[in-house]
């Protein structure tokens, strides 16, 4: 269970480099906030301009529209993809579920989703969709160019900028009409280089410090909650943080969210930089493929949880450890 005083993260405000009012210090500042931030929890909330109560409340009345739509509608949306398709109300997780719009920062993309559930469309929904998304894409990437920076790896940018995709996810958590926890999605670290969270007020998140005691992560529908995803601890050698982290829900109030995951893209290879590894470091994962690893995840060669990246490819690792496929348990905001 969560401690009773909700934890407060690392609140970074961005909002001078969204306006592009920012001198060096402003971005030296915020540099250190967030490596110091990534480095000891894996996460931290993200303050940025344009927020207002009317915005806020644009994005959530549109995810209220979606979820809204009949089941047999939702269930309509199918993918081979790991993530991609309408997820819902699983017996391991029947509060949950979601929708995602793949490349949604890119023109188009989300305009094609509303028109597949709208056969009129819906520009209220679409707008709204896409002015969130906009905001999540420029944080994804500020976020993951002051990593490089704050790592000495500036050199790497282009090569990582230009291997990266991304998937926006939308999910709807419903209440359970209970004052006694319930889970809403269970415990997991995030199979991504970074992910990106925008909530409503209705709180839920907990995160698992690295002492290991579960805490309530407070947020607001005026800040955005950025995370460690594997493949970004993976590539900074362990530097940065992947955290568990779960969903735990009570009262009756729907808890709403999106969701930036940024990965890379299919058939580029993640390697740890030769400049992270030393006698302090040593190398703890071998280059790897990101599309492969989900498919052992999703074949059963590999566990989903525990350490999964590391069964995979950690250096340490001899031969892959087969585990069978109701182990598998794939979970994503």
């Amino acid at each position: 269970m969560g401690s009773e005083t909700p934890f407060k993260l690392p609140l970074i405000d961005f909002s001078k480099i969204y306006m592009k009012e920012s001198t060096q210090e402003d971005w030296n500042s915020i540099k250190t906030q967030v490596h110091e931030a990534l480095c000891e929890y894996g996460f931290f909330r993200a303050d940025m301009a344009g927020m207002s109560p009317e915005f806020c409340s644009s994005v959530f009345n549109s995810l209220d529209q979606l979820f809204d739509l009949p089941l047999e509608t939702k269930m309509k949306s199918v993918s081979n993809k790991p993530f991609h398709g309408y997820i819902g109300h699983s017996p391991t997780m029947p509060l949950y579920e979601s929708m995602a719009i793949p490349d949604a920062q890119l023109s188009g993309q989300v305009e094609a989703f509303t028109n597949f559930f709208w056969a009129d469309g819906n520009p209220e929904f679409s707008k709204s969709i896409r002015l969130i998304c906009d905001k999540l894409y420029w944080l994804d990437r500020i976020t993951r160019k002051i990593i490089l920076e704050s790592l000495g790896m500036e050199k790497y940018s282009d090569d990582h900028m230009d291997n990266t995709k991304h998937l926006l996810r939308v999910a709807k958590y419903k209440g359970p009409d209970t004052h006694e926890p319930i889970t809403g999605l269970t415990s997991h670290i995030d199979k991504t280089t970074l992910s990106i969270l925008y909530q409503n007020k209705v709180q839920g998140l907990e995160l698992q410090t690295r002492s290991g005691e579960w805490i309530t992560v407070d947020q607001s529908p005026d800040s955005f909650t950025v995370f460690v995803g594997e493949v970004f601890h993976a590539w900074s050698n362990g530097r940065l943080h992947a955290p568990y982290h779960r969903v735990m829900m009570t009262g009756n109030e729907a808890r709403y969210s999106l969701g930036l995951f940024s990965v890379p893209k299919a058939g580029y290879i993640t390697r740890v930089p030769d400049e992270l590894v030393d006698q302090q470091h040593p190398l703890l994962f071998n280059p790897f493929d990101y599309d492969d690893f989900l498919n052992h995840l999703f074949t059963g060669k590999i566990g989903s949880n525990e350490d999964a990246l590391g069964a995979y490819c950690g250096a340490k690792q001899s031969e892959l450890t087969t585990y069978s496929k109701s182990d598998i348990n794939i979970k994503i905001r």
